[in-house]
């Protein structure tokens, strides 16, 4: 169930990710919020999955 969570949260990141990048010329203090939370999200997923 751990490995389920960590890909889940690795998902969400490329999601955060993909908003940042479409986000970045409409308003960009909210892309770069959106690219913070998409590299917390995929830490996360990282370290849940047990790699580090």
């Amino acid at each position: 169930m751990d490995d389920l969570w960590g890909l889940a949260l690795i998902v969400l990141g490329g999601f955060l990710g993909g908003g940042a990048y479409a986000m970045w010329k409409a308003n960009k203090p909210i892309a770069v919020a959106l690219a913070g939370c998409t590299v917390l999200a995929v830490a996360s997923g990282v370290l849940r999955l047990g790699y580090f």
